[in-house]
């Protein structure tokens, strides 16, 4: 089962997209503001997560930056989730570290395609295996 981590400021959005990912079957962890988001990715280790840019506290563009700044967050796929909808807010997402983007209101079967597409080409880690 994979873990997703939604880090989104509004409940009702925050709700429905937990009850669509847990009916496609993914565990669902949830942050309300980009502090929570960062610290629950540091200590969930979650599969992939959605990433609201309009976060209180820290946004989500300082949000990603100090979770791709950490080693063992760093390779975790994160979605961009925002209402900025100009193609420089594309690329600005981009360019601090999300993996998509997806434009607000939620295109949710857009947004699972995204996901399954980034977590099937997710690397399998490196396993160290002493010799015998």
């Amino acid at each position: 089962m994979t873990t997703i981590l939604i880090v989104e400021d509004d409940p009702m959005i925050r709700d429905v997209l937990s009850r669509l990912l847990v009916i496609e079957g993914h565990q669902v962890i949830t942050a309300n503001d980009g502090v929570q988001g960062v610290q629950r990715a540091r200590t969930n280790r979650p599969d992939l997560i959605i990433m609201d840019m309009g976060l209180p506290l820290l946004n989500g563009w300082q949000a990603t930056h100090r979770i791709r700044s950490m080693p063992a967050t760093q390779r975790i796929p994160i979605i961009a989730l925002t209402a900025y909808a100009m193609k420089e807010d594309r690329t600005r997402c981009l360019s601090v570290g999300c993996d998509e983007y997806e434009p607000k209101p939620v295109d949710f079967p857009r947004l699972a395609a995204k996901m399954h597409s980034l977590l099937s080409s997710k690397v399998a880690p490196v396993v160290y295996a002493p010799p015998n």
